[in-house]
């Protein structure tokens, strides 16, 4: 992203950037683009402020910018911004981080 354009989620959501799914199996057959699964890992890029108790004090989020993160495979909601392409997620969709 750039210094000028960023993309900032609002409350638990958090935009990742996926890791690509594989182009071949692991024999060497190359697949078509309808036949990749659908990628389950990526980066952390940017993160909501969190959300609200029921007293109104704001609960940070667990993951950061820069985390390695397992999610949810058919979860969020993909985007394109800057030519680059995201994905926006709640932080329960977050099922993991590579540690």
């Amino acid at each position: 992203m750039t210094d000028k354009n960023k993309i900032m989620p609002m409350h638990d959501k958090i935009v990742v950037k996926k890791k690509d799914g594989e182009d071949k199996t692991p024999g060497g057959i190359l697949l078509p683009e309808s036949a990749k699964d659908k990628p389950i890992q990526g980066t952390v890029i940017a993160v909501g402020s969190g959300v609200r108790d029921k007293d109104g004090k704001v609960i940070p989020l667990d993951v950061k910018i820069g985390d390695q993160i397992i999610f949810a495979k058919w979860g969020g909601t993909e985007i394109k911004f800057d030519g680059e392409e995201y994905l926006i997620i709640k932080e329960s969709d977050v099922l993991a981080k590579l540690v």
